[in-house]
């Protein structure tokens, strides 16, 4: 049953997902590719927090942040990619009232801490290099576990002010929501009626925490790339650079995509295309970022080889 009748008013209990696609020859081979990438995703980003936590040679503040990038990648891509899967495999993908508002927080509070830890590392990568004196002193064990409160603090607030405003939707007639998770925009799209306060507050919260986290990433960048072209050695400069690399890939890919979808005017591109870039930022780019730290970062590629070689000959 997917609505009860209310007085005049036929209030929805139940939403029906339509997908990435109806094609059935397609939703297979999709169904095959996506859970690949989320094996692969979960197994990366476990293997990347198991190996931050057994090698003492990585209990550094970057991958302390880099660790709770990994858990929030998991959870983040596990709030719509399972549901997205069972979508693949019924004619008719159902989610109950509660289930989509729970499946819509859960994502809006794990993007919204991802941009603050990516805030986090950007300005942890400030500090290394251009007041490394005072590394120790800026980035103590007390001041990382402040930033992650900060940023989980910052995801509860962006989830609760989606979360209000959800519930100040009327729904009373299509339940059909044209996507493959409990988003917010087609949501409003079905609704009969909304409180305008409340659809502005929750927009001014995501815009906030965009902008906070974005001008922090820029500032931090300016600084060091300053003090990088102030260095002497060709050498230092490639260190430094490098240090920097896969946090910069992993910012590009995850702003980039978040432009498309909440920032670029709607007109611009249309719900398919929408769907798409959702997929790329909720589903693969959780996959590419322990790629992209194993790969390009020497320090894991080393420890990595350590403990196999000590698993291996102990």
């Amino acid at each position: 049953m997917d609505s009860l009748v209310d007085g005049n008013h036929t209030t929805v209990t139940e939403f029906i997902l339509l997908g990435l696609t109806r094609d059935p020859v397609l939703r297979v081979i999709l169904f095959i590719i996506i859970l690949c990438i989320y094996l692969v995703t979960i197994a990366g980003n476990l293997c990347t927090i198991l190996l931050i936590r057994v090698s003492t040679q990585l209990h550094h503040p970057m991958y302390f942040f880099l660790s709770h990038l990994a858990f929030v990648d998991m959870v983040f891509s596990s709030s719509v990619t399972p549901n997205m899967l069972v979508n693949f495999l019924v004619d008719k993908n159902m989610i109950s009232y509660h289930g989509c508002v729970i499946q819509m927080c859960t994502a809006f509070l794990f993007g919204a801490v991802e941009c603050f830890l990516l805030a986090a590392m950007a300005y942890d990568r400030f500090v290394a290099i251009c007041n490394p004196l005072v590394y120790s002193t800026k980035m103590s064990t007390q001041v990382c576990f402040q930033l992650l409160i900060v940023a989980f603090i910052g995801g509860c607030f962006n989830a609760s002010a989606f979360a209000i405003t959800f519930f100040s939707l009327v729904f009373c007639g299509s339940n059909i929501v044209n996507h493959f998770f409990c988003d917010f925009a087609p949501l409003r799209e079905i609704a009969c009626s909304e409180d305008s306060a409340l659809v502005l507050l929750s927009t001014f919260t995501a815009a906030s925490i965009l902008l906070i986290t974005v001008i922090v990433i820029a500032i931090s960048y300016i600084y060091i790339l300053i003090t990088i072209l102030k260095m002497r050695s060709t050498e230092g400069r490639q260190k430094a650079f490098s240090t920097c690399t896969s946090h910069l890939t992993a910012v590009a890919l995850f702003y980039g995509t978040i432009t498309f979808i909440y920032v670029m005017p709607k007109s611009s591109y249309s719900t398919d295309q929408n769907k798409v870039i959702s997929v790329f930022y909720m589903v693969v780019i959780p996959m590419l970022n322990p790629l992209i730290y194993s790969l390009r970062n020497n320090e894991i590629k080393g420890a990595l080889k350590r403990e196999i070689w000590r698993k291996v000959f102990s």
